[in-house]
């Protein structure tokens, strides 16, 4: 969480950003994604969480910081390539989100690449679309 709030100052020495999702989420949690299978459904069920973070990227926490982290950085290098590794490459509500900050690619495991595809294509026609709207 620390280098995403520092994101300004990183970006003067490096030319691209790849986020950990995996492991932001289980710092900003403060929650081993082994251990919290054993409990997450349970809160889920209970309305206390709307979805597994380690499944669906938790917009709202890890995001801000993403959202944060992509801003000062390009704020600091205007050409710098961001992107994210990790489960949420795979899962279409985190693409719609990672193409709503504006960035620039996901990396995910071989068996989620269709999906993250095709996801992050539909996310790509919803913000033209959206741009267009705005527009006019």
């Amino acid at each position: 969480p620390r280098a995403a709030l520092q994101a300004g100052q990183i970006a003067s020495t490096t030319e691209f950003f790849s986020f950990g999702t995996n492991d932001l989420t289980q710092t900003t949690w403060g929650l081993s994604r082994d251990d919290a299978g054993g409990f997450l459904p349970e809160y889920k069920a209970k309305g206390l969480v709307d979805s597994d973070p380690f499944v669906s990227l938790d917009q709202d926490g890890v995001g801000e910081l993403i959202r944060i982290a992509a801003e000062r950085g390009r704020a600091a290098r205007p050409g710098l390539k961001l992107g994210i590794c990790g489960e949420h490459g795979g899962d279409p509500a985190s693409i719609d989100f990672f193409e709503r900050v504006g960035l620039d690619y996901v990396s995910c495991s071989p068996f989620r690449v269709p999906i993250a595809r095709l996801s992050a294509a539909q996310a790509a026609v919803r913000a033209k679309r959206a741009a267009a709207k705005a527009s006019s």
